[in-house]
């Protein structure tokens, strides 16, 4: 999935900095795309239940707490009514206006310097049961804007109900390609808000580690909910060969010394009107940049809390909130010592995001975000901004429709859409409110506000 990776282009280019282009490509082909994310009519099917069961507003990311059991029982669930077949489809397509025109070396060949349409993605997923305990969730993805096909998301399944203690659980194992791939609680970077974004937006600034590597990456996940209240998660990643990578399109972040480390700790609890859950995250990872010199590397210590709340009542007015907080610590063996690219070899990373919604009968949403992210000043990984920092902060509104999705809606359980307009406002962008555009000039960090019209369906 490809949703904001032109913005992320922009900011590698302006950065000169061969690490940063690395990791940022990554995240720009597919871990920041996480925003098209996903309530599969495959499932829907499968189970005999309504989009509006697992998904908050009928569709999107958003787990209800049935959604979130879903997920953590392996996408196994099933009516019992016959074999299905576990296949979707998904089309995502967008007018996009920026308030002042694309610099030239930002500009994606084939489309202009503003107004832009295109049909950003067409993806088909493999979602769905396999056996009793085993399920998949695995989409791939072509891109309407970068004319590519890729393996965005994997996320395969086996998992088990029991009771330990005399306390109902679950535990599962996922084998999946992206660290924040596996959460069920839609407050980390695979999930979170914005659900869409547009390919020419600008981008939300530099991203820690562990929001970089999606589809990059391989990992083995063990995971548990004990007594429905407490959730453990350990995982351990490798990065794909060259090979590899050049097979699904991925970007290549380099080659991890060791493996990197994901863990998740969370507490929730359901009181069937409203729910809440709140954790720990953290992944590190020593990274060699560059293959040809494996004896160097940048180290990525990440660690984030976050919590979301939801009311639910009867279904006709949704609140929710969702907030998460990352801090990263960087030394920068490779980037400092080998390269000369930065001028400290210590440097932290500080990102937070708060997004709340309401959704009328399942059908009309507003959502309002923000999103904050700071941190040292370094002028030479950061060439692009004015004072030498990455500080980029802002503020995203949307609006929209879903008319789909319910019980009694047409094409249920085999449709779902949504129609939606969305506004990207900028205070800072790398560093202030002006910084260094790729053609050299000074550009204002509010040239950089988007409105998006967007059609995202789903079959």
């Amino acid at each position: 999935m490809r949703a904001k990776s032109t913005g992320w282009r922009r900011v590698a280019d302006n950065l000169h900095l061969r690490v940063v282009r690395k990791l940022l490509c990554v995240a720009a082909l597919f871990g920041l795309s996480v925003s098209v994310a996903h309530a599969v009519p495959s499932y829907a099917r499968q189970t005999g239940s309504d989009c509006v069961s697992c998904h908050v507003g009928g569709y999107g990311p958003q787990l209800t707490p049935y959604g979130m059991n879903f997920k953590l029982g392996g996408y196994t669930d099933t009516d019992g009514k016959g074999i299905k077949i576990p296949l979707s489809a998904m089309l995502v397509a967008n007018w996009t206006r920026t308030a002042k025109n694309a610099p030239e070396g930002d500009q994606i060949e084939g489309f202009g310097a503003n107004n832009n349409a295109a049909m950003q993605e067409a993806s088909i997923f493999l979602a769905g049961r396999m056996t009793d305990n085993i399920g998949t969730f695995i989409q791939t993805t072509y891109s309407g804007v970068e004319k590519k096909w890729g393996l965005d998301q994997v996320d395969i399944r086996i998992a088990r109900s029991l009771t330990l203690g005399d306390k109902e659980s679950t535990i599962g194992v996922s084998l999946n390609n992206n660290p924040t791939l596996t959460d069920p609680f839609n407050t980390l970077a695979q999930w979170r808000f914005p659900y869409v974004a547009s390919d020419f937006n600008a981008g939300f600034g530099p991203t820690p580690l562990i929001e970089s590597l999606a589809g990059s990456v391989a990992g083995a996940n063990a995971y548990a909910l004990f007594d429905k209240n407490f959730y453990a998660e350990l995982g351990f990643y490798g990065t794909l060969s060259p090979t590899g990578l050049n097979m699904i399109n991925a970007g290549d972040a380099g080659k991890f010394k060791g493996v990197g480390t994901y863990g998740r700790l969370a507490y929730v609890k359901d009181m069937k009107r409203d729910n809440f859950n709140i954790g720990l995250v953290g992944f590190m990872a020593n990274v060699q940049p560059d293959r040809n010199d494996l004896g160097t590397t940048n180290n990525y210590r990440d660690l984030g809390i976050d919590a979301a709340y939801q009311f639910l009542g009867n279904r006709e007015h949704i609140f929710t909130v969702n907030a998460s907080y990352m801090k990263e610590w960087q030394t920068l063996n490779y980037t400092y010592g080998s390269v000369a690219e930065a001028d400290n070899l210590k440097n932290s990373l500080n990102q937070f995001r708060l997004a709340g919604s309401y959704h009328y009968n399942q059908t009309w949403g507003a959502t309002a975000g923000i999103f904050d992210t700071r941190g040292s000043t370094d002028s030479l990984l950061y060439a692009s901004s004015l004072n030498g920092r990455p500080n980029t902060s802002g503020y995203i509104l949307q609006g929209d429709w879903t008319p789909w999705g319910k019980e009694d809606s047409w094409g249920a359980p085999f449709a779902n859409v949504r129609l939606g307009v969305q506004y990207t406002g900028y205070n800072r962008f790398m560093g202030g409110s002006s910084y260094t555009d790729s053609d050299g000039n000074e550009r204002r960090a509010s040239d950089n506000n988007t409105v998006m019209l967007f059609l995202w369906t789903a079959i």
